[in-house]
């Protein structure tokens, strides 16, 4: 497994198909609300298999916001997400974020506290999922 840093450019195809699999098909998500037109201002990573085919995705918006994380569903459960998190939250700090926001959708909640995340506020919904805001604080490395 591979985690790089990719520009929207470059991986556009890899990305839509990731996403529109995970939150259009199997989420519900309009496409309208998904392709929110915020791509090319975005840092992307992708996680590659052994034969170089991307199985995941997330972006980190100029704002520092965390979004669209997204594995496909038969890599789940392998450690991908943590790993696509890890690059993200190493690329905020390299363009110098202190705090690093997201949206997580409830049932995500646990695994973004693991990283260190704690969630702000009360829950709201997205694009018809609950969520709710959580930060970290990237003063301590990892």
């Amino acid at each position: 497994m591979t985690i790089r840093s990719v520009k929207w450019t470059e991986a556009e195809g890899d990305i839509r198909r990731i996403r529109e699999t995970v939150f259009i098909k199997e989420q519900n998500v309009p496409e309208e609300l998904e392709w929110d037109g915020l791509d090319p201002d975005c840092a992307h990573v992708l996680a590659y298999d052994e034969d170089g085919e991307a199985v995941g995705t997330g972006r980190l918006r100029a704002d520092g916001h965390i979004e669209r994380m997204a594995v496909l569903e038969e890599w789940r459960g392998r450690g991908i997400g943590d790993r696509l998190l890890h690059k993200l939250l190493d690329l905020a700090r390299e363009k110098g974020f202190s705090r690093v926001t997201l949206w997580a959708q409830t049932h995500a909640i646990p695994f973004y506290e693991r990283h260190g995340f704690q969630a702000v506020g009360g829950e709201f919904m997205d694009a018809g999922i609950p969520h709710r805001e959580m930060q970290v604080s990237l003063d301590n490395p990892g």
